[in-house]
């Protein structure tokens, strides 16, 4: 009986992650997501995500909806939405209650959160003051490369451009 021999290292190819136009946003994002969370923290307001802001705000102004009315509310899908009530409910910022008729539920701050809603509001006039200083600081506000890139993106969608890219490359064949 022969042993069965080690497998030759595969040949080293090149990894293309590591070209990204993508990355510096991502990561800029990310830091500045860690700094909402420190004011969070050195705030006393434990378990909160900065994502979960945006929707723990349109519930204080709004009052209770449900998972769709708020996903509509927030231009987000359902499904989405959905995973993200699950996990504010988990960590105590939301509820969900009877909603209107029986069938239905719908997605209501809990105590823990009204403890708070103001100071968020705060905190979220406090980022987009923050935020519009720094787009004064530079040449080019995000604001202003977001809006270029939708108009981009209404000339010809972000798919039709992948697409055609791929179409020419072999090995997405």
């Amino acid at each position: 009986m022969t042993e069965p021999q080690p497998h030759a290292p595969e040949p080293h190819v090149p990894d293309p992650t590591h070209q990204s136009l993508w990355r510096p946003l991502r990561l800029l994002q990310a830091s500045m997501d860690a700094d909402i969370t420190r004011i969070y923290t050195e705030g006393r307001i434990e378990g909160l995500k900065p994502s979960f802001v945006m929707e723990l705000l349109r519930l204080h102004a709004c009052g209770p909806m449900t998972i769709k009315e708020l996903a509509e509310s927030v231009n987000r899908t359902h499904s989405a939405l959905s995973q993200k009530v699950a996990a504010m409910r988990a960590a105590g910022w939301v509820q969900t209650v009877v909603g209107d008729d029986a069938r239905s539920k719908k997605v209501t701050l809990t105590e823990q959160a009204r403890g708070v809603v103001d100071r968020l509001a705060a905190e979220w006039r406090a980022t987009e003051a923050a935020i519009a200083e720094i787009e004064a600081e530079v040449p080019y506000p995000l604001s202003r490369v977001v809006a270029d890139i939708e108009q981009a993106l209404e000339r010809r969608s972000f798919h039709d451009r992948i697409a055609e890219k791929l179409a020419q490359d072999p090995a997405w064949h």
